[in-house]
């Protein structure tokens, strides 16, 4: 009963948001030789967090994004500038606790930490830059603020390697983190090279402010360097990769969250310098009235964590049947992750797998754990019951890698006041918990989509250790989603 009253509240707070957008149709005209775009978001939430008295863990709030964009191609040129203007609405300002193992309960709580305001808004800019194209569309360097995703240079014809990289191997280390309401963007430069079944692509750049901090226009001293070789084989129904990303963070005020004593923490304020080696692979194969897929990503860490030796890795093995001849496409998936965890926070070695500057939220749908000191076991159903509608449900099956080491949440590296992953205690357990979800995204029309997500976790030991008080979760959204735009085309120049 509670749970519907709080969503039926949060729904209130819905109506007039995305309009904002809806006036900007008149704005330009068909012909205009320079696009338009226009992006509304507005996600209204819902979150019941792990009991935790006196403070607040039951409370909805709304965030509202708007993105308008410019662009213009000219000749072997084109470029882009880009405006978000984000707000949160109804932030829970109890939702702190003061006691470390608790921590912030929820994203409400995250973002009322993160702007001391209950109404959190700022006007960001969320790229602009110039990009050259030489040779065709495979070949262009692009200078400037950009968002970059990692594992989506290349664009597979086959849908369904088209979902498997976009939501199995994208952004696993390197994204946007486009489910916050301020988001990510680089400053700095990438290059693509490549010719029909391959693709070079190399990026560096430095990470801007953002994410839950709505003020998402400084840099931050944190840099990473990437380079991929990705390739068609087989008539593109296997897609590989192999990438090595260079990471720098120079916050050295900023304490790192790790499972050393916190002195010892803060009195080390040596760089963060790491690279990670990875590779992956996608593939179908027909089988019957459908086919097989198989999914696998790795990769290993070196360097220093500020004074300690990184030594780390990680690795994602999956496999699914989808029924390619049924009108719905049912598809039935399964795999196992494995990010390292250290068991050891005296000796000189750090051994949890870090993951960058990710979008935790595609491999954590109820966001409470991300991919570090992890292994998940889990079961994802497909179905596309109409042309437009994709429901989904997943099972989750959690558990700590090492129990000597925390429970890890977040997504990299977003303002200068702390280090962008929070840590809990695990208390000498491995038992973590379970997760179930149901999701239904439906394309109304060609502008409008509306996404609708619920999740229930069963939290076990490592849980029952921080909150003893419930050990339960809820977590669920309305989203709508609108985007219009003028088609671009190329202008001709005297």
């Amino acid at each position: 009963m509670i749970w519907k009253k709080l969503m039926l509240r949060a729904l209130l707070l819905v109506p007039g948001i995305v309009a904002v957008s809806a006036g900007a149709q008149t704005s330009v005209a068909p012909s205009s030789p320079v696009s338009i775009t226009v992006l509304d978001r507005t996600r209204t939430d819902a979150n019941q967090w792990y009991a935790d008295p006196p403070y607040t863990t039951t409370y909805p709030y709304v965030e509202q994004l708007l993105r308008i964009g410019v662009a213009q191609k000219i000749k072997q040129f084109d470029w882009q500038l880009e405006m978000s203007q984000n707000t949160v609405f109804d932030v829970p300002t109890t939702s702190v606790s003061t006691v470390t193992a608790q921590g912030q309960l929820g994203l409400g709580g995250t973002y009322y930490a993160a702007n001391s305001n209950t109404t959190p808004a700022a006007a960001s800019f969320r790229q602009g830059f110039l990009r050259y194209h030489w040779n065709g569309p495979d070949k262009t360097l692009r200078l400037g603020r950009f968002e970059f995703f990692d594992g989506q240079e290349t664009q597979p014809k086959d849908e369904t390697l088209a979902w498997l990289q976009t939501n199995r191997i994208a952004q696993r280390l390197i994204g946007n983190f486009g489910f916050s309401n301020a988001q990510r963007s680089f400053d700095g430069l990438d290059s693509h090279y490549g010719q029909g079944s391959w693709d070079v692509t190399a990026m560096a750049g430095r990470v801007t402010q953002g994410v839950f901090n709505m003020n998402a226009n400084p840099e931050l001293n944190v840099d990473l360097q990437y380079l991929a070789y990705s390739k068609y084989d087989f008539g593109q129904h296997f897609l590989w990769r192999v990438f090595a990303i260079d990471y720098h963070d120079g916050r050295t005020g900023v304490a790192k969250t790790d499972n050393r004593a916190l002195a010892v923490r803060q009195a080390d304020h040596k760089n963060i310098r790491l690279g990670t080696y990875g590779a992956d692979f996608l593939t179908t194969i027909p089988a019957g009235p459908g086919s097989i897929d198989v999914v696998f990503w790795g990769a290993l860490q070196n360097g220093n964590w500020g004074a300690l030796n990184q030594h780390a890795g990680a690795a994602d093995v999956e496999t699914g049947y989808r029924f390619t001849k049924v009108t719905s496409k049912p598809w039935l998936r399964g795999g196992f992750f494995r990010g390292s965890g250290d068991s050891n926070a005296t000796d000189n070695q750090h051994n949890t797998f870090f993951q960058i500057l990710p979008t935790p939220r595609i491999y954590a749908r109820f966001p409470f754990y991300d991919l570090m000191n992890s292994r998940d076991e889990f079961i994802q159903v497909v179905d596309n019951p109409a042309k437009k509608l994709e429901i989904r449900s997943d099972m989750h099956f959690l558990q700590l890698t090492s129990n000597a080491d925390l429970w890890y949440q977040g997504g990299g590296a977003y303002d200068n006041k702390v280090f962008g992953y929070t840590g809990r205690p695990a208390g000498g357990h491995s038992s973590f918990a379970s997760v179930y979800d149901i999701s239904s995204d439906y394309q109304m029309t060609h502008e409008l989509a509306l996404n609708l997500y619920y999740a229930h976790s069963f939290g076990k030991q490592v849980v029952k250790t921080d909150y003893p008080a419930g050990a339960s979760a809820n977590y669920g959204y309305l989203e709508l989603v609108y985007r219009w735009g003028v088609k671009q085309r190329i202008t001709a120049t005297p």
